[in-house]
């Protein structure tokens, strides 16, 4: 077992680095409009919906004094990147405010979004509606990057998820977010959006705003994950036939909410052990998987977790 576990290993040491696409994500580093208490409480605000990825911790209670005292919170001040004021708060301190309320603080790790709206829009709207979608992932904390990804055949025939999370993987992207539209002209309408993920598919309508609005909705941890604390678990899944797999079951444990590690612990034939930091253990990791496509448990009741792994699921 440990030959397979190390010649495992060494092939990952191969993999490109653009297929993990994790991104860091500037939390807690708020544009200022000016210099004063109002403006820090405001900056405050954007930075709990941002540190949490749920709007309503902007006006939670349980998360007020943490707004009225944002000064006391306040690390320095600091130029953005386009010479803008901002204020950078004391991240490790507001992330335990935020945990000593009952909310969750969301990792600054996040999935890398690959955003699409098909069919294509003129140079005009396209510009409109990239600045609309960067602007409210910006301020939800999703980092996205919107580019003309194929997502139909020759035939004009809609792609499969897994056939998408292929292409994204090799533009560095996570999951994939598609808008699609039955009229050009995105504005005047509502788009039918599908999020893919390595766990997930999931459908709404909405405008621009709704496909960013709820693609954090569904990736965010739930807000009252603070409540249990983070303890280790172990899943086994089977039927990883290669390293393709591997990297799959990987990447879709580390997609879930609330996860801080995924981590090999051991390789059997066909199988492969992981042990998964996250809130709530394996409780919380069991309902997590219940929802995915791609994980059809083998055990049930008090026994260890155990699933098969899907590819085609």
């Amino acid at each position: 077992m440990r030959g397979a576990l190390a010649g495992l290993m060494a092939l990952l040491g191969a993999l490109p680095l653009s297929a993990w696409g994790l991104r860091p994500v500037s939390v807690y580093e708020v544009d200022l409009d000016e210099q004063s208490a109002t403006a820090v409480q405001n900056a405050m605000r954007q930075a709990l919906v941002r540190a949490t990825g749920r709007r309503e911790s902007a006006d939670d209670p349980a998360l007020a004094g943490v707004i009225a005292d944002a000064a006391r919170y306040v690390q320095s001040y600091a130029t953005g990147p386009r010479g803008e004021p901002q204020v950078v708060f004391d991240a490790a301190a507001v992330a335990h405010a935020i945990d000593t309320a009952g909310r969750s603080v969301w990792d600054r790790e996040r999935p890398f979004t690959l955003v699409v709206l098909y069919p294509p829009l003129g140079r005009s709207d396209a510009d409109t509606a990239r600045a609309e979608l960067e602007r409210t992932a910006t301020a939800r904390g999703l980092p996205i990057s919107v580019i003309p990804l194929t997502v139909v055949d020759g035939g004009g025939n809609t792609l499969g998820g897994e056939v998408l999370l292929q292409s994204a993987q090799r533009y560095g992207g996570d999951e994939v977010l598609v808008g699609r539209a039955d009229a050009a002209g995105v504005a005047a309408g509502q788009l039918q959006w599908t999020l893919y993920t390595r766990a997930l598919s999931e459908s709404w309508t909405g405008p621009l705003s709704a496909g960013i609005d709820h693609a954090v909705d569904l990736l965010a941890p739930p807000p009252g994950a603070a409540g249990s604390p983070e303890a280790a678990a172990r899943v086994r899944i089977e039927g990883v036939a290669g390293l393709a797999d591997y990297a799959a079951v990987e990447r879709l444990l580390q997609s879930i909410p609330g996860v801080r590690r995924a981590d090999v612990a051991e390789v059997d034939s066909g199988s492969v052990t992981f042990e998964v930091d996250m809130r709530g253990g394996s409780a919380a990791l069991e309902h997590e998987l219940s929802g995915s496509t791609r994980m059809v448990r083998s055990t049930s009741g008090s026994a260890p977790l155990v699933y098969r792994y899907q590819p085609q699921g």
